[in-house]
């Protein structure tokens, strides 16, 4: 929200508002962001969630519609990064614990924690393994990396994967946001087991 208010306030309010109720009569999308963001030379740290740059180096930015478009063509291993925090191992005895449930992209690999800045070893072990299953050890199989909107998260996650020697990387940057607001379908999935 207050996105599209700071929006209004650089555009003028009546000029704001004009172009809104276009988008809304034509049936567009407005994707209300900030211009300019560049690429980080490396990952990005903290803050995560926040205005994106709209390239990546070495890889495909894709909108949602074309996003669905290889969901659909059953071609592209899906892969999301959504964080997940671990259930505290020091929790009193009878503490019930509820992991927060993911409704995401049907198909989907969630690798959750794969997309911070650093990751440890163990970590950057446990995305080789899950890449590895998404692609049958491919690293020509195209992968496409997401999380939410304006989530840096998925920036890192498919940057890593460049890194790593794949070779057809998409990014996909309004996320699971972007994919319920054209109302396509959503399941519950599970997060890949790590390693014990």
């Amino acid at each position: 929200m207050r996105l599209i208010q700071s929006a209004g306030a650089m555009m003028g309010s009546a000029v704001f508002r004009a172009v809104l109720v276009a988008a809304v009569l034509t049936g567009a999308t407005v994707r209300l962001s900030a211009q300019g963001v560049p690429e980080p030379a490396d990952y990005r740290e903290e803050p995560y969630r926040g205005p994106v740059p709209e390239t990546l180096s070495g890889g495909s930015v894709v909108s949602t519609e074309q996003a669905h478009a290889l969901w659909q063509a059953g071609d592209t291993a899906f892969i999301d990064v959504l964080p997940r925090a671990p259930k505290p191992k020091n929790l009193p005895e009878g503490t019930i614990w509820r992991d927060k449930k993911r409704l995401s992209i049907p198909d989907s690999l969630w690798l959750p924690n794969v997309g911070y800045g650093r990751i440890a070893e163990p970590t950057a072990d446990y995305f080789r393994a899950g890449l590895e299953k998404a692609t049958g050890g491919d690293t020509a199989h195209p992968v496409l990396f997401f999380c939410l909107d304006e989530c840096w998260m998925s920036w890192n996650a498919a940057k890593r994967a460049l890194e790593y020697g794949y070779e057809t990387v998409y990014w996909y940057p309004e996320g699971t946001d972007g994919w319920t607001f054209e109302d396509f379908p959503v399941v519950e999935i599970k997060p890949e087991p790590e390693p014990e």
